[in-house]
């Protein structure tokens, strides 16, 4: 569907602004969903913890190989093997419940299966992820219709103008916060299948 705004010099950086900056919240959310545990091991549930490396609070996947060889288990082969103990405590310390094993060389971190309650708890928690970005999104929906009523105030363009952007907005605002919605449905399914 071609944009109403993008055809309006007058508002064709607005335009680009707002997608960009809802597509951020968007593919933030992706990333949460992705680190967000399920009843299969995934590499990308470590993707949150970082790790003191030297000082510089760094994510454990920029300093090792991490990989889920089997659905219960996720491996992780640091390349600086002295860093092992530290990426143990980050695991540790963290709020998913992992017990790391370490040989030395690799850690093994076991995914014991996620109880009922467990399931819940992450579900309330992808709810509550899913609203803040959803705020996130009808925040820069807020900025953007703010932006409109000025460009309108200083007559840059016209009532019919203004009112057609300001529709265009609350579609691109809807799709977006479709769009989370429906991740999360499918995140939710893939988290409540035992």
């Amino acid at each position: 569907m071609a944009s109403f705004m993008d055809g309006n010099p007058a508002l064709k950086g607005l335009s680009g602004d707002l997608k960009r900056r809802m597509d951020a919240a968007v593919a933030t959310f992706q990333a949460s969903l992705a680190s967000t545990r399920t009843g299969r091991a995934s590499a990308h549930m470590l993707d949150q913890i970082k790790v003191d490396y030297y000082g510089t609070m760094t994510p454990i996947n920029q300093m090792a190989q991490v990989g889920a060889p089997e659905p219960q288990s996720i491996l992780i082969q640091p390349w600086d093997p002295s860093i092992i103990k530290e990426i143990e405590k980050a695991i540790q310390a963290s709020d998913l419940g992992f017990n790391p094993i370490s040989d030395g060389k690799v850690i093994r971190v076991p995914v014991p299966p996620m109880t009922e309650e467990r399931r819940r708890d992450v579900v309330k928690h992808l709810n509550k992820v899913l609203e803040e970005h959803r705020t996130a999104i009808r925040n820069v929906r807020r900025d953007g219709n703010d932006a409109l009523k000025k460009l309108a105030k200083e007559k840059k363009i016209s009532e019919d103008d203004e009112k057609r952007a300001l529709e265009e907005v609350q579609k691109m605002t809807d799709e977006e916060i479709r769009r989370m919605e429906e991740l999360s449905r499918k995140k939710e399914a893939e988290v409540m299948q035992v």
